[in-house]
């Protein structure tokens, strides 16, 4: 790239292009209908394809590992593979939290994760297990606020 290269330009462009037009240019840059995803993704998704078709995609090495890494993370299982990676903490990761004066401690494990030595899928099942009623896990850990937003 060098000072006088407009991609840089066209990409700052794309936060301030109404939604419509945003819409169109995928139209364009595509040939597909634009999926109903957020702005943000429609803005990141057309950067990238900007970027592809000016300076040019993955190498078919790259593509061929990338897919190759895929089926090792997820053994070829297409519902797994659409599940996103980070929806989840981090395996590991320990989660405290205080409930009428008792302290909770959950890991985060490959599976799901484990309190007081047993296996849990969900953080909620975890949650309704610590109160006696029904909590969304996420708000109760405090990894979620109540508006949904992470």
């Amino acid at each position: 790239m060098n000072k006088h290269d407009p991609i840089p330009a066209r990409i700052a462009a794309l936060k301030t292009t109404p939604t419509p037009a945003l819409r169109k240019q995928w139209r364009e840059l595509f040939g597909t209908m634009p999926p109903p995803f957020n702005r943000r993704y429609l803005e990141s998704r057309l950067a990238y394809r900007i970027q592809e078709l000016t300076y040019g995609g993955l190498k078919p090495q790259t593509l061929k590992r990338l897919a190759k890494l895929g089926d090792e993370l997820d053994g070829g299982d297409r519902l797994k593979s659409r599940i996103r990676a980070d929806i989840k903490p981090i395996v590991g990761t320990r989660l405290l939290r205080e409930w009428q004066g008792v302290e909770h401690l959950v890991t985060v494990t490959v599976d799901g994760y484990e309190w007081q030595g047993r296996p849990y899928k969900s953080l909620s099942a975890i949650a309704r297990a610590i109160t006696g009623t029904r909590w969304n896990g996420w708000v109760f850990f405090g990894l979620k606020n109540y508006r949904g937003r992470t």
